[in-house]
């Protein structure tokens, strides 16, 4: 299974959203610190869930990073967030 999906499959199994994109941005940052030849390194995520009324930026950040922190811990270098509770502006 590639990163991209094995990071969709975690946040739709911690957060129930009702809008989920990840996006592998490895290939904007060749030569960059931490991409590695083959990509699967750097990475987008919007992400809209009720899990995040409420919550600040940092803590819906921290609750991402905290899903993924194998991924985080190993594989992946880079994490964009963009975490919205339902109605919120994007």
């Amino acid at each position: 299974m590639i990163t991209r999906d094995i990071i969709t499959n975690k946040l739709r199994e911690a957060f129930v959203p009702e809008r989920l994109e990840v996006h592998d941005e490895s290939h904007l940052h060749e030569g960059h610190a931490g991409h590695r030849p083959g990509g699967e390194t750097h990475y987008r995520v919007y992400i809209v869930s009720d899990a995040f009324k409420g919550k600040s930026r940092v803590e819906r950040h921290r609750m991402i990073n905290a899903a993924l922190s194998a991924e985080l811990a190993g594989s992946v270098h880079a994490l964009a967030i963009h975490a919205k509770a339902p109605g919120e502006s994007t």
